[in-house]
């Protein structure tokens, strides 16, 4: 049985997972920030953790981990000359250095493991461009660079992978898909014309946490309903 970490798992694509992983078998250790989680299945033990804080404890996981997924993000779209630079700070401590505080915290646990692997989460917005999308943009392209420079770092031992989604039906894009007009707006813009699923990005995370995925490394996968590579 793996055993993984999920970092953000109350809701959205984060919970969507941890419920896959534990039907499918896996133990799954999932924290929560705001919103408190009571597990009905004993396969995911849910534990507070605000990656924000200086100090974190980790204490409830096992010596070993097959898998860390880092979820926790933000969706804030403004015009650029309205984002103060402490507004980007704050983007990139919880994307970012949040990440990167999880993953120094839980280095040794991966490294006993026989097959590890760690997900990371971007956005479509890195690789292409959109208007009022450059505080998101700028910490996930952070993140990218990230996940290639541990992959390369890690290897042979542990693979890094990130998954680049468009707008997904999550409780932060809410406020993009509130209306029915808003939601098939949003639809249009993309060539398979709807929005994400939590689902969609969900299996493709587990697809990168299982061994079916153990010759992969490094890579950016865009699942994002063909936003990032086609005109139709």
């Amino acid at each position: 049985m793996s055993t993984h970490l999920l970092i953000g798992a109350s809701s959205g694509i984060g919970q969507k997972l941890a419920e896959q992983l534990a039907t499918s078998g896996q133990q799954v250790y999932a924290t929560y920030y705001k919103n408190k989680v009571d597990s009905v299945t004993k396969l995911i033990d849910y534990h507070y953790l605000n990656v924000l804080d200086e100090t974190i404890s980790l204490d409830f996981l096992p010596d070993s981990l097959d898998g860390l997924i880092y979820c926790p993000g933000s969706i804030n779209l403004k015009p650029f000359d309205r984002i103060k630079p402490a507004d980007f700070a704050q983007d990139f401590a919880l994307q970012v250095l949040g990440a990167i505080k999880i993953i120094q915290a839980v280095l040794p646990r991966l490294k006993k493991a026989e097959n590890p692997s760690i997900v990371l989460f971007s956005t479509v917005a890195v690789q292409t461009g959109f208007s009022y999308h450059t505080q998101v943009a700028t910490s996930k392209g952070a993140i990218e660079g990230l996940t290639k420079a541990l992959a390369a770092e890690f290897a042979p031992k542990i693979r890094v992978n990130c998954i680049a989604l468009s707008l997904t039906d999550t409780p932060l894009a809410a406020p993009l898909i509130n209306t029915d007009q808003k939601r098939d707006a949003n639809a249009q813009r993309h060539p398979l014309k709807k929005i994400g699923m939590p689902d969609d990005i969900a299996h493709m995370a587990e697809f990168l946490l299982s061994q079916k995925a153990g010759w992969i490394t490094g890579q950016i996968f865009h699942v994002d309903g063909g936003m990032s590579t086609l005109k139709v």
